[in-house]
């Protein structure tokens, strides 16, 4: 089973339409899984009262949040720390 078919039992909230974990130690926790998927670093970044996880994933910035319990990538976050529409 590959991470993106995990499921994430973790605490969530909801910030611009986009579901976010809701601690960082999840997310950290999620983001190690990830960097081994991916073969490349993935950090973490706190979004409104989220966090998200963030790498580059051939050659390109990618931001994942959570969709139905499982990772999906969202739209990367304007400067502000608003997800961008």
């Amino acid at each position: 089973m590959t991470l993106f078919a995990a499921p994430v039992f973790d605490a969530t909230v909801i910030v611009d339409g986009n579901e976010l974990f809701k601690g960082r130690g999840a997310a950290e926790g999620w983001a190690k899984k990830l960097a081994v998927e991916v073969g490349n670093d993935v950090t973490v970044r706190k979004i409104g009262g989220g966090w998200v996880l963030c790498g580059v994933v051939d050659g390109a910035e990618c931001v994942w949040g959570i969709y139905g319990q499982r990772l999906k990538r969202i739209p990367p976050a304007d400067p502000d720390g608003s997800a961008a529409s």
